[in-house]
């Protein structure tokens, strides 16, 4: 089984293979016990937002995983995946910037993509 890091990969790659906006990763182990990271993209429309979810979710099952938790997958506009030790969030556009988790998890190391390269 892959450790959290290699799962944080493993989705950034797909929601990037997608063509997600603005993927963000930030490490919360350090300020929560719900999960090791938080996984933030956002797409450019309904359709986009659940491509998204899809390619995650196939991703992270060719590595033997899947989610405890899918939340919101038919309206589109905000999906949550719970994965244990990564929690993967997808928006529209306009609901990101409304619920502003970076904000929010601000306590958090956000991730560089050197970051990335190392973990």
């Amino acid at each position: 089984m892959a450790d959290a890091k290699e799962l944080v990969k493993a989705a950034y790659r797909a929601l990037d293979s997608k063509k997600g906006e603005n993927i963000k990763i930030i490490d919360i182990s350090n300020v929560s016990v719900i999960a090791d990271y938080f996984i933030i993209a956002n797409g450019s429309n309904q359709n986009q937002v659940q491509a998204l979810v899809d390619q995650v979710q196939e991703e992270l099952y060719k590595m033997g995983h899947e989610p405890i938790q899918v939340e919101g997958y038919m309206t589109g506009s905000w999906i949550l995946m719970d994965y244990r030790d990564i929690i993967v969030h997808v928006f529209s556009k306009e609901d990101r910037l409304f619920y502003d988790l970076e904000r929010i998890w601000r306590d958090g190391i956000e991730l560089t993509e050197k970051d990335m390269e190392c973990l």
